[in-house]
């Protein structure tokens, strides 16, 4: 006996694009797409016509003309005679470095808030929510410009630290010196120096290069180690002791190559109106980096403790059961399982530290915001194309933090089986 398998299908008709629920979402995406594809060709035909009337074309052919101007510290070669890109390339550099030490700071600062916030100790408890309550509620920029207030007013000036009686004394065995001009601190030198190489960014040191080389091979062999040993005592039981193995593969490797290469440390000195020698932090550098540590570290903090708070109370009670110091507790049973709550928000303040390094400008600092953003877009008048580019970079560093992240934010969340 024959059977209907189905109703017969509606024909198709247009107002079905908006009556029907199988095609309206569809249609709105089309529609919405279209808008903004218009929107955008309306946009770029409207600056092609005003830079037409005011006699401008688009290009970016200003970044191989000379900058003409200083950078101040810079990381690779840098002259007034190089370019525009190469300026912005500087800034570029710096905007990273003082991004990477200022995220490694908030975050030691905002670990060690969180959780002595949670202490039973009353006075170290409201002294980290003072800390948090009144940092977390202040511009990031008056922070900075405070600590570049102190450390040009209150600090003192190099002379300070000549004659007989100094009124200033240089910090652990004279080799740290404090001064209203910056921070002086010893640096890494080698008598018997492998020299230099070229390379994309300008010359390199061989020194450091084979240093970071034989760190990593003597990690390799030491994970090579471990997995080894748990190999050992799956198999047998027994675990070997590893630890006098791991102690020559990690230290003597690198020893012997630091004698080799005559590694030595080279002092700041005073001579005739300054410091020479060894490695100079600008009071702008030391602003910005304590600014935006301080200042993020107040949030971070409150990111922890909302993890810490979020693990069940009976893992704490389990552990001290155990024989766990509290401690360890906190360390291998509490942070390990918080994580999955805590990586999340902080990756938007790692990208909001990155983004409020373009605050140097205020205090003087040469990052990307003051190099390329700045007096390169002065010199050549292209704020279109500066303006752009510096956004495109930007992005493009935001991107690669949060994919990162992500990454290691999938690596310690909780699997479930």
């Amino acid at each position: 006996m024959a059977t209907n398998s189905g109703a017969p299908r509606e024909p198709f008709h247009l107002n079905m694009l908006f009556n029907d629920a199988r095609y309206r979402a569809r249609t709105v995406q089309v529609i919405a797409f279209c808008i903004l594809i218009l929107s955008a060709a309306w946009l770029v035909d409207n600056t092609i016509r005003n830079l037409a009337a005011l006699g401008k074309d688009f290009s970016f052919g200003f970044l191989w003309s000379k900058a003409g101007y200083d950078i101040a510290p810079h990381a690779i070669d840098y002259s007034s005679t190089s370019t525009h890109a190469r300026a912005a390339l500087v800034g570029l550099i710096n905007t990273l470095i003082v991004a990477v030490m200022a995220c490694m700071t908030a975050t030691f600062l905002g670990v060690l808030a969180g959780v002595l916030r949670l202490s039973e100790n009353w006075i170290v408890a409201r002294l980290m929510t003072a800390y948090v309550e009144t940092f977390r509620n202040i511009p990031a920029l008056l922070w900075i410009i405070v600590v570049a207030a102190v450390m040009s007013e209150a600090m003192p000036a190099p002379n300070a630290f000549r004659g007989e009686n100094p009124t200033a004394s240089m910090l652990l065995w004279d080799s740290i010196a404090v001064t209203n001009r910056g921070i002086y601190l010893p640096v890494p030198d080698f008598s018997r120096s492998l020299g230099h190489a070229p390379g994309a960014l300008g010359s390199f040191d061989l020194n450091y290069a084979a240093i970071l080389l034989v760190l990593i091979l003597s990690l390799l062999a030491h994970r090579k180690l471990v997995k080894h040993a748990q190999h050992v005592q799956s198999d047998t039981g027994e675990r070997p002791a590893t630890w006098w193995k791991s102690l020559c593969v990690l230290i003597v490797p690198v020893v012997a190559l630091l004698y080799a290469i005559g590694f030595h440390l080279d002092y700041p000195a005073l001579k005739g109106l300054n410091f020479t020698g060894g490695l100079q932090l600008r009071n702008s550098f030391i602003a910005l980096w304590i600014g935006l540590s301080v200042y993020t570290g107040a949030f971070i903090a409150e990111n922890v403790r909302s993890g810490i708070l979020a693990i069940s109370r009976g893992q704490s009670e389990a552990a001290y059961a155990l024989g766990l110091s509290s401690g360890r507790t906190m360390r291998l049973v509490i942070l390990p399982q918080a994580l999955r709550i805590i990586v999340p928000p902080l990756i938007s303040q790692y990208l909001n530290i990155t983004k409020n390094t373009s605050l140097g400008l205020a205090v003087g600092y040469m990052d990307l915001r003051s190099t390329l953003g700045g007096i390169t877009i002065n010199q050549t008048g292209r704020e279109l194309e500066g303006m752009l580019l510096m956004m495109l970079i930007y992005v493009a560093i935001s991107l690669t933090i949060s994919g990162a992240m992500n990454v290691y934010n999938g690596r310690v969340r909780l699997k479930e089986r």
